[in-house]
Protein backbone atom coordinates (compact mmCIF):
# COMPACT_ATOMS: atom_id res chain seq x y z
CA UNK A 1 0.00 0.00 0.00
CA UNK A 2 1.45 3.49 -0.89
CA UNK A 3 -0.08 6.58 1.31
CA UNK A 4 0.82 9.99 1.33
CA UNK A 5 0.52 11.43 5.09
CA UNK A 6 -2.20 14.34 6.13
CA UNK A 7 -1.90 17.52 5.81
CA UNK A 8 -2.70 20.79 8.45
CA UNK A 9 -6.28 22.53 8.81
CA UNK A 10 -5.69 25.16 6.18
CA UNK A 11 -4.21 22.34 3.38
CA UNK A 12 -7.31 20.00 4.45
CA UNK A 13 -9.36 23.20 3.68
CA UNK A 14 -8.12 23.47 0.49
CA UNK A 15 -8.30 19.90 -0.35
CA UNK A 16 -12.17 19.81 0.47
CA UNK A 17 -12.48 22.85 -2.52
CA UNK A 18 -10.82 21.11 -4.84
CA UNK A 19 -12.76 18.17 -4.38
CA UNK A 20 -16.21 20.01 -4.23
CA UNK A 21 -15.08 21.85 -7.18
CA UNK A 22 -14.63 18.40 -8.84
CA UNK A 23 -17.52 16.83 -8.15
CA UNK A 24 -19.83 20.52 -8.68
CA UNK A 25 -19.21 19.40 -12.37
CA UNK A 26 -21.75 16.34 -11.93
CA UNK A 27 -24.29 17.67 -9.92
CA UNK A 28 -24.75 20.61 -12.28
CA UNK A 29 -25.41 18.32 -15.17
CA UNK A 30 -27.80 16.75 -13.38
CA UNK A 31 -29.89 19.96 -13.39
CA UNK A 32 -28.28 21.96 -16.24
CA UNK A 33 -29.08 19.88 -19.32
CA UNK A 34 -32.45 19.23 -18.48
CA UNK A 35 -33.85 23.20 -18.75
CA UNK A 36 -32.23 23.25 -21.87
CA UNK A 37 -33.95 19.76 -23.13
CA UNK A 38 -36.82 21.66 -25.35
CA UNK A 39 -34.08 24.09 -27.39
CA UNK A 40 -32.03 20.76 -27.83
CA UNK A 41 -34.72 18.68 -28.94
CA UNK A 42 -35.91 21.63 -31.10
CA UNK A 43 -32.44 22.37 -32.72
CA UNK A 44 -31.14 19.06 -33.58
CA UNK A 45 -34.06 17.44 -34.20
CA UNK A 46 -34.33 15.00 -31.59
CA UNK A 47 -37.50 12.22 -31.20
CA UNK A 48 -38.89 12.56 -27.66
CA UNK A 49 -37.12 9.13 -26.89
CA UNK A 50 -33.53 10.60 -28.25
CA UNK A 51 -33.90 13.72 -26.14
CA UNK A 52 -34.75 11.64 -22.81
CA UNK A 53 -31.27 9.08 -23.88
CA UNK A 54 -29.64 12.57 -24.07
CA UNK A 55 -29.97 12.71 -20.50
CA UNK A 56 -30.06 9.46 -19.35
CA UNK A 57 -27.12 7.99 -20.97
CA UNK A 58 -25.20 10.16 -18.51
CA UNK A 59 -26.95 8.92 -15.82
CA UNK A 60 -26.65 5.50 -17.07
CA UNK A 61 -22.92 5.04 -17.49
CA UNK A 62 -22.59 7.08 -14.43
CA UNK A 63 -24.05 4.22 -12.61
CA UNK A 64 -22.87 1.33 -14.77
CA UNK A 65 -19.03 2.56 -13.93
CA UNK A 66 -19.51 3.91 -10.25
CA UNK A 67 -18.20 0.86 -8.95
CA UNK A 68 -14.95 1.02 -11.20
CA UNK A 69 -14.35 4.51 -10.26
CA UNK A 70 -14.06 3.23 -6.46
CA UNK A 71 -12.08 0.57 -7.20
CA UNK A 72 -10.00 2.15 -9.92
CA UNK A 73 -8.97 5.07 -6.95
CA UNK A 74 -8.30 2.11 -5.18
CA UNK A 75 -5.35 0.58 -6.84
CA UNK A 76 -4.32 3.47 -8.96
CA UNK A 77 -4.80 6.09 -6.70
CA UNK A 78 -7.69 8.68 -5.87
CA UNK A 79 -5.47 12.08 -6.69
CA UNK A 80 -4.47 10.81 -9.63
CA UNK A 81 -8.07 9.14 -11.14
CA UNK A 82 -9.86 12.06 -10.01
CA UNK A 83 -7.27 14.19 -12.15
CA UNK A 84 -8.53 11.60 -15.39
CA UNK A 85 -12.61 11.90 -13.97
CA UNK A 86 -11.81 15.62 -14.49
CA UNK A 87 -10.07 15.46 -18.16
CA UNK A 88 -12.82 13.05 -19.42
CA UNK A 89 -15.28 14.72 -17.98
CA UNK A 90 -14.73 18.14 -19.07
CA UNK A 91 -13.64 16.71 -22.56
CA UNK A 92 -16.69 15.24 -23.24
CA UNK A 93 -18.71 18.44 -22.18
CA UNK A 94 -16.62 20.16 -25.04
CA UNK A 95 -17.49 17.86 -27.66
CA UNK A 96 -21.29 17.15 -26.29
CA UNK A 97 -21.30 21.71 -27.31
CA UNK A 98 -20.09 21.33 -30.85
CA UNK A 99 -22.98 18.53 -31.79
CA UNK A 100 -23.36 18.84 -35.09
CA UNK A 101 -26.90 19.08 -36.64
CA UNK A 102 -28.08 16.44 -39.03
CA UNK A 103 -28.12 12.78 -38.91
CA UNK A 104 -25.45 12.32 -36.32
CA UNK A 105 -26.72 15.22 -33.91
CA UNK A 106 -28.45 11.82 -31.52
CA UNK A 107 -26.06 9.46 -31.90
CA UNK A 108 -23.08 12.12 -31.15
CA UNK A 109 -24.91 14.00 -28.13
CA UNK A 110 -25.52 10.86 -26.95
CA UNK A 111 -22.31 8.81 -27.13
CA UNK A 112 -20.38 11.63 -25.31
CA UNK A 113 -23.06 11.92 -22.52
CA UNK A 114 -22.39 8.62 -21.91
CA UNK A 115 -18.53 9.86 -21.76
CA UNK A 116 -19.22 12.45 -19.54
CA UNK A 117 -20.86 9.33 -16.83
CA UNK A 118 -17.91 7.81 -17.32
CA UNK A 119 -15.57 10.48 -16.47
CA UNK A 120 -18.37 11.18 -13.35
CA UNK A 121 -18.21 7.91 -12.12
CA UNK A 122 -13.96 7.83 -12.08
CA UNK A 123 -14.15 11.18 -10.54
CA UNK A 124 -16.92 11.10 -7.72
CA UNK A 125 -15.89 8.07 -5.90
CA UNK A 126 -12.44 9.25 -5.92
CA UNK A 127 -13.05 13.03 -4.83
CA UNK A 128 -15.01 11.50 -2.09
CA UNK A 129 -12.26 8.73 -0.86
CA UNK A 130 -9.90 11.83 -0.41
CA UNK A 131 -12.27 13.73 1.55
CA UNK A 132 -12.85 10.91 3.74
CA UNK A 133 -9.11 10.01 4.34
CA UNK A 134 -8.52 13.53 4.67
CA UNK A 135 -10.40 14.30 7.41
CA UNK A 136 -10.62 12.54 11.12
CA UNK A 137 -13.67 10.80 12.45
CA UNK A 138 -14.46 13.48 14.67
CA UNK A 139 -14.52 15.92 11.92
CA UNK A 140 -15.98 14.17 8.64
CA UNK A 141 -19.78 14.89 9.08
CA UNK A 142 -18.85 18.04 9.06
CA UNK A 143 -16.80 18.01 6.21
CA UNK A 144 -19.22 15.88 4.30
CA UNK A 145 -21.77 18.11 5.30
CA UNK A 146 -19.52 20.42 3.24
CA UNK A 147 -18.80 18.46 0.72
CA UNK A 148 -22.68 18.02 -0.29
CA UNK A 149 -23.93 21.11 0.62
CA UNK A 150 -21.64 23.32 -1.12
CA UNK A 151 -21.58 21.12 -3.97
CA UNK A 152 -25.51 21.02 -4.03
CA UNK A 153 -25.09 25.32 -3.63
CA UNK A 154 -23.27 25.17 -6.90
CA UNK A 155 -25.74 22.62 -8.06
CA UNK A 156 -28.37 25.38 -7.71
CA UNK A 157 -26.46 27.23 -9.98
CA UNK A 158 -27.21 24.71 -12.64
CA UNK A 159 -31.41 25.47 -13.22
CA UNK A 160 -30.80 29.58 -13.04
CA UNK A 161 -27.66 29.33 -14.78
CA UNK A 162 -28.66 27.01 -17.09
CA UNK A 163 -31.27 28.82 -17.98
CA UNK A 164 -30.07 32.58 -19.15
CA UNK A 165 -27.24 30.09 -20.90
CA UNK A 166 -29.64 28.25 -23.42
CA UNK A 167 -31.19 31.66 -24.15
CA UNK A 168 -27.98 32.54 -25.75
CA UNK A 169 -27.14 29.13 -26.76
CA UNK A 170 -27.82 25.50 -25.04
CA UNK A 171 -24.28 24.15 -26.05
CA UNK A 172 -23.34 26.79 -23.29
CA UNK A 173 -24.80 24.47 -20.62
CA UNK A 174 -22.06 22.05 -21.59
CA UNK A 175 -19.10 24.77 -21.90
CA UNK A 176 -19.81 26.21 -18.47
CA UNK A 177 -17.67 22.26 -16.89
CA UNK A 178 -14.77 23.66 -18.93
CA UNK A 179 -13.74 26.93 -16.56
CA UNK A 180 -14.63 24.73 -13.74
CA UNK A 181 -12.94 21.89 -14.50
CA UNK A 182 -9.96 24.61 -14.82
CA UNK A 183 -10.18 25.39 -11.07
CA UNK A 184 -10.49 22.24 -9.78
CA UNK A 185 -7.14 21.05 -11.42
CA UNK A 186 -5.28 24.34 -10.19
CA UNK A 187 -6.85 23.63 -6.58
CA UNK A 188 -5.51 19.87 -7.16
CA UNK A 189 -2.39 21.26 -7.87
CA UNK A 190 -2.17 23.35 -5.20
CA UNK A 191 -3.61 21.21 -2.24
CA UNK A 192 -1.86 18.20 -3.11
CA UNK A 193 -4.37 15.72 -1.30
CA UNK A 194 -3.81 12.50 0.62
CA UNK A 195 -3.85 9.91 -1.51
CA UNK A 196 -3.69 5.84 -0.33
CA UNK A 197 -3.81 3.00 -3.10
CA UNK A 198 -2.85 -0.56 -2.78
CA UNK A 199 -1.94 -2.06 -6.65
CA UNK A 200 -4.30 -5.07 -7.55
CA UNK A 201 -5.60 -6.76 -10.38
CA UNK A 202 -8.85 -5.21 -12.02
CA UNK A 203 -11.98 -6.89 -11.82
CA UNK A 204 -12.97 -7.10 -15.23
CA UNK A 205 -15.62 -9.81 -14.78
CA UNK A 206 -17.48 -8.19 -12.42
CA UNK A 207 -17.08 -4.77 -14.60
CA UNK A 208 -18.78 -6.74 -17.11
CA UNK A 209 -22.05 -8.15 -15.60
CA UNK A 210 -22.93 -4.87 -13.46
CA UNK A 211 -22.40 -2.90 -17.14
CA UNK A 212 -24.20 -5.01 -19.07
CA UNK A 213 -26.95 -5.49 -15.53
CA UNK A 214 -27.19 -1.94 -15.28
CA UNK A 215 -27.07 -1.40 -19.01
CA UNK A 216 -29.72 -4.00 -19.74
CA UNK A 217 -32.01 -2.90 -17.07
CA UNK A 218 -32.32 0.90 -17.61
CA UNK A 219 -32.75 -0.09 -21.40
CA UNK A 220 -35.76 -2.09 -20.97
CA UNK A 221 -37.46 0.03 -19.30
CA UNK A 222 -36.33 3.16 -21.22
CA UNK A 223 -37.52 1.31 -24.66
CA UNK A 224 -41.14 0.58 -22.98
CA UNK A 225 -42.61 3.73 -24.30
CA UNK A 226 -41.70 2.64 -27.72
CA UNK A 227 -41.99 -0.95 -28.06
CA UNK A 228 -44.73 -1.00 -25.73
CA UNK A 229 -45.02 -2.83 -21.99
CA UNK A 230 -47.17 -6.03 -24.15
CA UNK A 231 -44.28 -6.24 -25.90
CA UNK A 232 -42.20 -9.35 -24.89
CA UNK A 233 -38.46 -7.95 -25.31
CA UNK A 234 -39.34 -5.49 -22.44
CA UNK A 235 -39.44 -8.31 -20.14
CA UNK A 236 -36.67 -10.50 -21.31
CA UNK A 237 -34.48 -7.58 -21.53
CA UNK A 238 -35.47 -6.43 -17.58
CA UNK A 239 -34.82 -9.97 -16.91
CA UNK A 240 -32.10 -10.04 -18.28
CA UNK A 241 -30.46 -7.27 -16.69
CA UNK A 242 -31.61 -8.52 -13.32
CA UNK A 243 -29.97 -11.44 -13.78
CA UNK A 244 -26.30 -10.55 -14.45
CA UNK A 245 -26.75 -7.93 -11.52
CA UNK A 246 -27.47 -11.25 -9.41
CA UNK A 247 -24.60 -12.79 -11.68
CA UNK A 248 -22.25 -10.18 -10.20
CA UNK A 249 -23.33 -10.68 -6.94
CA UNK A 250 -22.37 -14.30 -7.07
CA UNK A 251 -19.17 -13.50 -8.80
CA UNK A 252 -18.06 -10.78 -5.91
CA UNK A 253 -18.49 -13.14 -3.17
CA UNK A 254 -16.36 -15.88 -4.76
CA UNK A 255 -13.61 -13.50 -5.92
CA UNK A 256 -11.00 -12.49 -3.59
CA UNK A 257 -10.19 -8.86 -4.84
CA UNK A 258 -13.82 -8.11 -6.08
CA UNK A 259 -14.88 -4.98 -7.94
CA UNK A 260 -17.58 -3.93 -4.93
CA UNK A 261 -17.09 -5.52 -1.76
CA UNK A 262 -20.95 -6.91 -1.57
CA UNK A 263 -20.12 -8.25 1.97
CA UNK A 264 -20.81 -4.76 3.47
CA UNK A 265 -24.53 -5.29 3.18
CA UNK A 266 -24.41 -7.76 5.76
CA UNK A 267 -24.49 -4.32 8.05
CA UNK A 268 -27.88 -3.87 8.65
CA UNK A 269 -27.69 0.58 8.23
CA UNK A 270 -25.82 -0.42 5.35
CA UNK A 271 -28.94 -1.87 3.76
CA UNK A 272 -30.89 0.78 5.28
CA UNK A 273 -29.25 3.37 3.56
CA UNK A 274 -29.26 1.53 0.24
CA UNK A 275 -32.70 1.47 0.40
CA UNK A 276 -33.31 4.89 1.41
CA UNK A 277 -31.41 6.48 -1.08
CA UNK A 278 -32.32 4.80 -4.07
CA UNK A 279 -36.19 5.56 -3.22
CA UNK A 280 -34.96 9.15 -2.95
CA UNK A 281 -33.38 9.20 -6.01
CA UNK A 282 -36.41 7.65 -7.68
CA UNK A 283 -37.53 11.58 -7.51
CA UNK A 284 -34.49 13.93 -7.45
CA UNK A 285 -33.61 13.26 -11.22
CA UNK A 286 -37.08 13.38 -12.60
CA UNK A 287 -38.42 16.31 -11.04
CA UNK A 288 -35.78 18.73 -12.53
CA UNK A 289 -36.64 17.11 -15.68
CA UNK A 290 -40.40 17.07 -16.26
CA UNK A 291 -40.57 20.52 -13.88
CA UNK A 292 -38.21 22.20 -16.46
CA UNK A 293 -40.64 20.45 -19.26
CA UNK A 294 -43.89 21.32 -18.11
CA UNK A 295 -42.95 24.97 -17.34
CA UNK A 296 -41.12 25.88 -20.87
CA UNK A 297 -43.97 23.41 -22.99
CA UNK A 298 -47.17 23.75 -21.22
CA UNK A 299 -46.79 27.09 -19.60
CA UNK A 300 -44.77 28.59 -22.20
CA UNK A 301 -42.16 30.13 -19.84
CA UNK A 302 -38.60 30.59 -20.55
CA UNK A 303 -35.64 28.36 -19.63
CA UNK A 304 -34.21 31.31 -16.99
CA UNK A 305 -37.92 31.22 -15.94
CA UNK A 306 -38.23 27.53 -14.84
CA UNK A 307 -34.35 27.80 -13.97
CA UNK A 308 -35.16 30.40 -11.29
CA UNK A 309 -38.33 27.91 -9.84
CA UNK A 310 -35.81 25.32 -9.68
CA UNK A 311 -33.43 27.26 -7.67
CA UNK A 312 -35.92 27.53 -4.52
CA UNK A 313 -35.19 23.65 -3.99
CA UNK A 314 -32.06 24.33 -3.45
CA UNK A 315 -32.16 26.79 -0.66
CA UNK A 316 -34.01 24.34 1.57
CA UNK A 317 -30.91 21.87 0.13
CA UNK A 318 -28.13 23.59 1.43
CA UNK A 319 -29.55 25.26 4.73
CA UNK A 320 -30.10 21.48 5.66
CA UNK A 321 -27.41 19.69 4.44
CA UNK A 322 -25.57 21.78 7.37
CA UNK A 323 -27.89 21.40 9.53
CA UNK A 324 -27.99 17.19 8.89
CA UNK A 325 -24.47 17.26 8.96
CA UNK A 326 -23.92 18.78 12.42
CA UNK A 327 -27.22 16.13 13.55
CA UNK A 328 -24.83 13.38 11.93
CA UNK A 329 -21.76 14.04 14.60
CA UNK A 330 -24.02 14.62 17.43
CA UNK A 331 -26.41 11.62 17.28
CA UNK A 332 -26.19 9.29 13.76
CA UNK A 333 -27.93 9.16 10.46
CA UNK A 334 -31.36 8.24 11.97
CA UNK A 335 -32.83 11.41 12.79
CA UNK A 336 -31.57 13.81 9.89
CA UNK A 337 -32.81 10.50 7.55
CA UNK A 338 -35.99 10.13 9.10
CA UNK A 339 -36.72 14.18 9.27
CA UNK A 340 -35.24 14.73 5.60
CA UNK A 341 -37.54 12.16 4.37
CA UNK A 342 -40.66 13.76 6.21
CA UNK A 343 -40.00 16.65 4.68
CA UNK A 344 -39.60 16.02 1.34
CA UNK A 345 -42.60 13.97 1.51
CA UNK A 346 -44.66 17.31 2.90
CA UNK A 347 -42.51 18.95 -0.14
CA UNK A 348 -44.02 16.60 -2.68
CA UNK A 349 -47.47 16.82 -1.78
CA UNK A 350 -47.16 20.64 -1.72
CA UNK A 351 -45.80 20.39 -5.55
CA UNK A 352 -48.41 17.98 -6.59
CA UNK A 353 -51.69 19.99 -4.93
CA UNK A 354 -50.06 23.74 -6.53
CA UNK A 355 -47.58 22.55 -9.24
CA UNK A 356 -49.82 23.43 -12.32
CA UNK A 357 -51.83 26.48 -10.36
CA UNK A 358 -50.46 30.37 -10.67
CA UNK A 359 -46.79 29.76 -8.97
CA UNK A 360 -45.44 28.83 -12.58
CA UNK A 361 -48.18 29.97 -14.87
CA UNK A 362 -48.16 34.05 -13.39
CA UNK A 363 -44.76 33.77 -13.21
CA UNK A 364 -45.35 34.18 -9.13
CA UNK A 365 -41.75 33.90 -8.29
CA UNK A 366 -41.16 36.82 -10.17
CA UNK A 367 -44.08 38.97 -10.18
CA UNK A 368 -44.56 39.69 -6.39
CA UNK A 369 -45.67 36.47 -4.93
CA UNK A 370 -42.04 34.77 -4.34
CA UNK A 371 -42.90 33.18 -1.02
CA UNK A 372 -45.36 30.97 -3.14
CA UNK A 373 -42.39 29.54 -5.18
CA UNK A 374 -40.17 29.42 -2.22
CA UNK A 375 -43.08 27.42 0.01
CA UNK A 376 -43.54 24.66 -2.59
CA UNK A 377 -40.07 24.15 -4.03
CA UNK A 378 -38.52 24.73 -0.31
CA UNK A 379 -39.97 22.09 1.21
CA UNK A 380 -38.83 19.49 -0.90
CA UNK A 381 -35.20 20.77 -0.61
CA UNK A 382 -34.99 20.87 2.80
CA UNK A 383 -36.17 17.36 3.07
CA UNK A 384 -33.22 16.14 0.40
CA UNK A 385 -30.95 18.64 2.12
CA UNK A 386 -31.32 17.24 5.68
CA UNK A 387 -31.87 13.14 4.32
CA UNK A 388 -30.37 12.76 1.06
CA UNK A 389 -26.56 13.20 1.75
CA UNK A 390 -26.60 11.76 5.11
CA UNK A 391 -26.84 7.78 3.94
CA UNK A 392 -24.10 8.06 1.56
CA UNK A 393 -22.02 9.29 4.31
CA UNK A 394 -22.83 7.98 7.70
CA UNK A 395 -22.57 4.44 7.81
CA UNK A 396 -19.39 3.80 5.50
CA UNK A 397 -17.63 6.50 7.37
CA UNK A 398 -18.46 4.97 10.50
CA UNK A 399 -18.63 1.06 10.47
CA UNK A 400 -16.18 0.36 7.67
CA UNK A 401 -12.20 -0.38 8.46
CA UNK A 402 -8.98 -0.36 6.09
CA UNK A 403 -10.65 -0.85 2.71
CA UNK A 404 -13.44 0.70 3.97
CA UNK A 405 -12.11 4.18 4.09
CA UNK A 406 -10.95 3.76 0.28
CA UNK A 407 -13.83 5.03 -2.61
CA UNK A 408 -14.37 1.38 -3.40
CA UNK A 409 -16.09 0.81 0.09
CA UNK A 410 -17.48 3.71 0.24
CA UNK A 411 -18.99 3.36 -2.79
CA UNK A 412 -20.54 -0.34 -2.98
CA UNK A 413 -23.92 1.80 -2.67
CA UNK A 414 -23.43 4.17 -5.61
CA UNK A 415 -24.34 2.67 -8.41
CA UNK A 416 -28.09 2.32 -7.87
CA UNK A 417 -29.19 5.57 -7.01
CA UNK A 418 -28.00 7.14 -10.50
CA UNK A 419 -29.35 3.68 -12.26
CA UNK A 420 -33.02 4.42 -10.25
CA UNK A 421 -32.47 8.02 -11.73
CA UNK A 422 -32.48 6.88 -15.37
CA UNK A 423 -35.31 4.57 -14.70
Amino acid sequence: MTTTAGTGGGSRNLVLAAMIFAVSMTFIDQTIVSIAVPDIQRELGLSNTGVQWAVNAYLLTLAAFFAYGGRLADTAGHRKVVVIGVLVFASASLLCGLTPKGGVAQAWIVIFRAVQGVGGAMMFPAALGIVVQTFALRERGRALALFFGIAGGLTAIGPILGGYLTEWTWRAIFWVNIPVAVVALVLISLSKPVTEHRPARMDYRGLALIAAGVTLSVFGFQQAEIWGWGNPGIGLTIAAGVLLLAAFVLVELRTEEPLMQVRIFRIRAFRTENAVLGIAMLTFIPVFFFISEYAQISLGKTASEAGEYLLYFFVGFVIASQIGGRMLDRGGAKRPVVLGCALSAVGFALWAARVTDPVLRSGGFRRGHPHRAVLHGRGHGTGRGGGFPRPSVGTPARTCRGRGRTAGADHALSPRPPARAAV
